[in-house]
């Protein structure tokens, strides 16, 4: 059952894999696991082991920290699963899946069929000067403020706004949904988890309501005016489509976003060079994705299989930990080290057929984010005395970030 505490690990699983994962499903930590966390675990931990807390909800899954061995989980749809890897709609006693994350083959690929028209780079070029103008407004306060706590003042609002853009919903909605998107993503209550699933949900489904009967040219009404194989979504589709959208389309951008200027407010060598070289912010955003990828997503094993040694049973949950793989000393030199010119692979997005499809949305707004603050305020760094807590759990996010300049 979720949420049932386990003491000891099944019979299948080695004594010996059977380790503490240190980081936690919502915890709050003073240090910087980018720095101290992650770097431990790979020189002291296998490749795979096994964790009794590390599922939402705090039970058991296998953590895979090397590039390698999660690049085959990521590709291998036989043997693992996508379904249910978040425990949100069985949280709340329903039947929908986040539409196309939680879907295995055939249906995940009819899924991506009809999401992937909506975020081709042409399609978000159409969005650029909305999301410019976004930018520069937030900017402009914040340059009059004098100074800004970066994760509540601009990473977590800039992107609901453009989130809200996206789906045909009223800019006033943005303190709501950034109080729903805590207590979804960032508590390990399951009680809290359950009532914000139930708060979006039943907003989500009054807007299907009101698009079926006066469509627009919003995602929203994409997913109620589509076709999958002749016919229309059903309720769970719909649902689990604007939920799925709901989930990427805010936190991912915002925490990836705090790491980045976090970096930069702690390197100010980093940030004199993109403010005199703009040209560079992109590569130097795709670096910063993979030293501070923030994400683990889940999968379920189906059947029997072996990686790297360790055999995995059906039902065993497995854990995608990007933070760590981004980290991966087999598969980068000096992994722990940002280095703003290099140009390398990383899992920050996914990988095979579970690639993020908004992952041109997503670097669109942090590069005009970063573009748009360097323009705009001084060079800046962390207030000085304050130590930055880190949530902890399937998303890394800084807490608060102070800036100053």
């Amino acid at each position: 059952m979720l949420g049932a505490q386990v003491t000891e690990a099944p019979a299948h699983v080695p004594k010996e894999l059977v380790l503490d994962y240190p980081i936690k499903m919502g915890g709050l930590v003073d240090e910087n696991p980018f720095l101290t966390t992650i770097p431990h675990i790979h020189r002291t931990m296998p490749p795979i082991f096994y964790s009794l807390d590390a599922y939402p909800g705090g039970t058991p899954a296998w953590i895979v920290r090397r590039v390698e061995d999660l690049e085959k989980i990521y590709f291998d749809t036989d043997n693992f699963s996508n379904k249910d890897f978040a425990p949100f709609a069985m949280l709340v006693g329903e039947s929908w899946s986040s539409l196309p994350a939680e879907t295995d083959p055939p249906m995940h690929g009819l899924y991506r069929k009809f999401v992937n028209p909506l975020f081709t780079p042409k399609e978000i070029n159409k969005l650029d000067a909305r999301i410019r103008l976004y930018a520069q407004e937030y900017c402009a306060a914040i340059k009059a403020k004098g100074s800004c706590e970066f994760v509540h003042d601009f990473a977590f609002e800039f992107p609901i706004k453009v989130f809200l853009e996206l789906m045909g919903l009223p800019q006033s909605m943005v303190a709501t949904f950034l109080e729903w998107e805590m207590d979804l993503l960032h508590t390990n209550d399951l009680g809290k988890i359950a009532a914000s699933t139930r708060n979006v949900v039943t907003y989500l489904r009054e807007q299907i309501a009101e698009r079926k009967a006066n469509p627009g040219s919003d995602l929203i009404s994409y997913g109620v005016t589509a076709e999958i194989e002749g016919r229309p979504l059903t309720d769970d589709e719909l649902v689990g489509f604007t939920f799925n959208l709901f989930i990427g389309g805010m936190d991912t951008v915002s925490t990836n976003m705090a790491w980045q200027f976090r970096h930069l407010a702690t390197h100010p060598e980093d940030q004199a060079v993109l403010r005199a070289n703009p040209d560079m912010i992109l590569d130097a955003i795709e670096e910063m994705m993979r030293a501070y990828p923030a994400v683990t997503t889940f999968r379920t094993c189906k059947q029997e299989v072996t990686i790297a040694g360790v055999t995995f049973q059906p039902g065993d949950k497995v854990a995608l930990a990007t933070c760590l793989a981004g980290h991966d000393p087999d598969a980068y030199d000096d992994p722990d080290v940002v280095k703003l010119g290099r140009k390398s692979r990383y899992l920050s997005f996914g990988f095979g057929p579970h690639l993020c499809v908004g992952m041109h949305l997503a670097r669109r707004e942090m590069r005009i984010a970063l573009e748009e603050f360097l323009k705009a305020i001084p060079p800046f760094r962390i207030q000085d005395g304050y130590v930055v807590k880190t949530h902890t759990g399937g998303i890394l996010q800084p807490d608060k970030l102070p800036l100053v300049w």
